[in-house]
């Protein structure tokens, strides 16, 4: 499928793929950058894609990760 970027950058996702990938109004959109292949890379942050995350990260402490990655940024900006 073929659409046309406006002058303000937007693009229109034809409704047969917004209805496949249950895109509708207010739905978020992840946007990635695929440099080697000169590509964007659009994924909807929908119910479905949040749910297949479930246990995803259980067994990583992330919360301490991020604890231990806060304390670092004080320590460097000196608080």
């Amino acid at each position: 499928m073929l659409t046309t970027a406006t002058t303000k950058g937007q693009v229109v996702i034809p409704s047969k793929i917004r209805h496949q990938l249950g895109i509708k109004e207010g739905t978020k959109i992840k946007i990635e950058v695929d440099e080697k292949n000169h590509a964007l890379i659009l994924m909807p942050i929908t119910r479905e894609y949040i749910r297949s995350l479930r246990g995803k990260f259980r067994k990583l402490n992330l919360l301490e990760e991020l604890t231990s990655e806060r304390k670092r940024e004080k320590e460097k900006n000196g608080f």
